[in-house]
């Protein structure tokens, strides 16, 4: 997790939540080209699900920034990959072609909202996309990794008229997500990862737009890579342990660690005692500069087009 009481467990911000250590961070740990605003720009969760979420939305930052000023002003763009999945597990993402406001108006009124949506089934290392404006829920029997812009604003449009302990419903927001949502075509949905086998890694890249760049990273043994200084990298264990070697020394990694890697740390080393799968996310200076990154990584021009989004 990366919430703001998430607390650093080693390096110069041992012992410090990050909410607390983030305003303070130099430009050798941020990066030289990424914006400092007042939250850590990403949000990392595990999301474990034994029954459908609701069916949501969430806005841009058009949209939050000139009705959401009190909740933080930033919109919610983000991305889903999948950790576990049981036979069957799926996600709904995007609305049908077909659906109009109208008819998404109905279909809530009449508990049928689900219906709408395009059905998306999932196994274990499948990653999706979710842009600001995609209306979504997540089925039962994952284990998800999120990576999102660091916003809580969320719009539910139907919960499948559940009620807590005390017999009451959820807050519904269904003017707020119609102003949002997107009809006609979408751009979200299940993402064609890109493979590429670069210094001893096997690396899938997932996907990428100006708020994040995903990629998961796939080795054994001894790699060596290298910060570039001008953003901060996480990295997300999803398997296996091993050791973070750094100039000041080492220290041991396990699944479901998240590390925060300085902009300036130059090179470094991951060893690994068992076979280690992880993800590698950063906020991009700009989406030239993403580019450019991505054809460094030997990502083409036509490989890009599915993988970058605007």
């Amino acid at each position: 997790m990366t919430g703001g009481e998430s607390r650093f467990v080693s390096g110069a911000f041992d012992g410090r939540t990050l909410s607390e250590a983030w305003p303070a961070m130099p430009v050798e740990w941020t990066g030289t080209r990424v914006p400092h605003g007042p939250k850590f720009p990403l949000l990392v969760k595990f999301i474990f699900t034994e029954e459908k979420l609701s069916v949501q939305v969430h806005p841009g930052d058009e949209y939050a920034t000139a009705h959401e000023r009190a909740a933080g002003g930033c919109g919610k763009t983000e991305m889903w990959y999948a950790m576990s999945a049981r036979p069957g597990a799926e996600v709904m993402v995007g609305l049908k072609r077909e659906v109009t406001r109208e008819s998404f108006e109905h279909a809530i009124a009449e508990g049928s909202a689900e219906n709408s949506l395009e059905r998306v089934p999932l196994r274990p290392g499948d990653a999706v996309f979710v842009p600001a404006g995609t209306a979504h829920t997540i089925g039962a029997g994952l284990m998800l990794c999120e990576i999102q812009q660091h916003s809580d604003l969320t719009y539910r449009v139907y919960d499948y008229n559940r009620r807590d302990a005390q017999g009451r419903a959820r807050e519904l927001h269904v003017e707020k997500a119609l102003a949002v949502l997107r009809f006609g075509p979408q751009i979200g949905g299940k993402v064609e990862p890109v493979k590429v086998r670069r210094g001893g890694i096997a690396k899938t890249f997932l996907a990428a737009c100006r708020y994040f760049s995903t990629e998961k990273w796939e080795f054994g043994g001894r790699i060596s890579v290298a910060t570039s200084g001008e953003h901060f990298e996480l990295l997300i264990v999803i398997e296996g342990s091993g050791t973070f070697h750094f100039s000041e020394g080492f220290v041991g990694y396990q699944p479901a660690q998240v590390w925060l890697v300085p902009a300036a740390l130059g090179e470094y080393r991951l060893e690994a005692q068992s076979p280690t799968s992880l993800l590698r996310t950063y906020v991009p200076a700009s989406m030239d500069d993403l580019a450019r990154e991505l054809t460094a990584e030997g990502v083409g021009e036509a490989e890009r087009s599915r993988l970058v989004h605007a």
